[in-house]
């Protein structure tokens, strides 16, 4: 009788404690609320940034048309210094801005205060997501997985960085001051001046993503370090077509521009083969006495 109740009594406690399987609907309720709020997150941050317009636009967006822009100065210094005197110096992007379009403007000021508020929302969206995935984890992989979200939050912003202080502005550079004929003026049109601003500065902020991707494909059994090393070099020659076409024709702006990603492209290597061997020990360490070499 006693171990009848005992065994009842253990029953009890552990329904209460263990959290009940969800059904396939209560995950996608789950889903869709996760989803919800991971909108709304980022309609908040597009609010403020509509309603900061002269800070985002004056201040921000429009800032790397400017020869004064950070960038252009620290390049100006760095040239010098390679003994390359005013080579790297950008004293003028001559080309204007104009809207050819009745509802450009108000448009283009939508568009920028997404991407805007897209970026400021990141960080809790990668968490909103997270507490999605991670109840379906095991609880050793959610401690292997700890402070993903922090890790991915600092690569993507990284990325946005590099994107807005470093691609953005030598792209700006070199095609507004391009010419064919100097009897040709150039004259941007504004979407395709933010077009190419808020693209290319997203865009990198996800490439810088690469190790989180590289992270979460190795521990499916997609991907292997040693996949990733015998294609290095075509992995390498894709980075310098890219930064050929992105920066002006020298060897020190394409550089600045390969350097990075082919060091993110070498971290996420490393990256792999840690998770591949913390996932051998681990694999290791399960096996029956008896299996184990």
């Amino acid at each position: 009788m006693a171990p009848a109740i005992f065994g009842t009594f253990q029953r009890s406690v552990v329904a209460r404690t263990e959290p009940a399987e969800m059904t396939f609907l209560e995950h996608l309720e789950e889903l869709r609320w996760t989803l919800v709020r991971s909108a709304a997150a980022i309609i908040i941050g597009m609010v403020a940034a509509f309603v900061a317009k002269d800070v985002v636009f004056d201040g921000i967006v429009l800032a790397p048309k400017s020869a004064d822009f950070i960038t252009y100065k620290l390049l100006c210094k760095l040239g010098r210094m390679a003994g390359a005197d005013d080579l790297l110096c950008v004293s003028d992007i001559p080309f204007v801005l104009q809207n050819i379009s009745m509802s450009g403007q108000f448009f283009t000021h939508l568009m920028v205060s997404f991407v805007a508020g897209f970026i400021i929302a990141f960080p809790y969206v990668l968490w909103e997501f997270w507490r999605f995935i991670a109840p379906g984890l095991h609880p050793r992989e959610r401690r292997s997985l700890r402070g993903v979200v922090g890790f991915a939050t600092i690569l993507f912003l990284l990325g946005v960085s590099f994107g807005y202080f470093l691609l953005a502005p030598m792209s700006i550079q070199f095609f507004g001051s391009y010419q064919v004929s100097g009897s040709v003026q150039n004259a941007v049109a504004l979407d395709s001046y933010i077009s190419m601003v808020t693209s290319v500065t997203l865009w990198t902020g996800v490439a810088f993503e690469l190790p989180i991707v590289v992270l979460f494909l190795t521990r499916a059994g997609l991907l292997t370090p040693a996949f990733m090393r015998n294609y290095r070099k075509h992995a390498f020659v894709l980075v310098l077509v890219i930064a050929a076409i992105i920066t002006p024709p020298d060897v020190v702006s394409q550089l600045v521009v390969a350097v990075p990603l082919m060091l993110l492209y070498e971290a996420s290597i490393i990256l792999s083969a840690r998770t591949l061997k913390r996932m051998e020990r681990i694999a290791a360490r399960e096996l029956p006495p008896a299996h184990r070499a």
